[in-house]
Parts: structure tokens; sequence; C-alpha cells
């Protein structure tokens, strides 16, 4: 059964501000070691897929994806 979930999926590499635009409603956020988390509640699978998706076309390198607990 789908539901939204909370995600997050980190890519290689500091994604600038206009990249926001790409994800909206989503949370991004640089770390130290040079990643960006992409974080947010995703309503069902295949919008998970199209964010997935849409990483691939702008060429980005995923390195993890990992669904958080909910409340």
């Amino acid at each position: 059964m789908d539901h939204p979930c909370v995600y997050e999926i980190r890519v290689e590499g500091h994604l600038t501000d206009r990249c926001s635009e790409w994800f909206a409603g989503l949370t991004l956020n640089q770390t130290e070691a040079g990643d960006t988390l992409v974080s947010g509640r995703v309503v069902d699978q295949a919008a998970l897929h199209g964010l997935l998706a849409r990483i691939r076309d702008l060429n980005l390198t995923l390195v993890a994806v990992k669904r958080l607990e909910q409340e």
C-alpha cells in the first residue's frame, strides 16, 4: 500500500540554490562531507521514482536513499 513517507536522499556534491526549484517542496542541506541531503515527504512510490529519475536526468551522483521513521 502506497502512503506518504519521509525520505532522505544523499547526492554527491553541494547543489546550488538554483537546484532548489528542481526539488520543490523538499529541503536541501549541504553536509561538511561535501554532499547534499534532499529530504522531505514523498507521497508514494511513483513520486519517489520520479524524484530519482530527476536526479539521474540532472546527472547527479546518487549516494544513498533512506526512508526515515514516521512519528
